[in-house]
């Protein structure tokens, strides 16, 4: 009995470790010839561009200009909670949200392309596999906030 707790207590040191490490490892994000970064065959992040249906949502529409859609952006992530911005430029927006229960790292770019005056949207989580659809679930409270403004 001893030997199993103790292997299942190296076995828990062990998973956290590894969510600690991944959850510090910032991928590399952005904007490339029109394109956020391509989603991994994981299923815990959507986007805009997604070539895959499941992992897709909806583009948001440009408010009144690209400086109020840039505003409303923000005050939707605000209001959601939980975010840090990291970069912010008249185009693009990162933004880091951290769960509150397990301190996990999500990484949330938001691109206004002015071309088509249309919002496109990128959400990944950086460890674990499945987010049991927190990213979806963000995506869609986000763009209630944001439609609301």
């Amino acid at each position: 009995m001893k030997i199993a707790l103790s292997v299942i207590g190296v076995l828990v040191v062990l998973f956290l470790a590894r969510v600690i490490i991944q959850g510090n490892q910032v991928p590399e994000l952005g904007v490339t010839d029109g394109k956020l970064a391509a989603l991994s065959s994981k299923p815990n992040n959507v986007s805009s561009q997604a070539k895959d249906p499941e992992k897709r949502v909806a583009t948001l529409p440009f408010k009144d200009s690209q400086a109020s859609t840039l505003t409303a952006l923000k005050k939707a992530v605000a209001a959601y909670g939980g975010a840090k911005i990291q970069t912010e430029s008249d185009d693009y927006l990162y933004v880091v949200f951290t769960t509150s229960l397990m301190r996990y790292r999500d990484d949330v770019e938001f691109w206004l392309d002015t071309d088509s005056q249309h919002v496109h949207y990128r959400s990944s989580s950086r460890a674990g596999y499945s987010d049991m659809g927190l990213n979806r679930k963000r995506y869609d409270k986000i763009a209630e906030l944001y439609r609301d403004l």
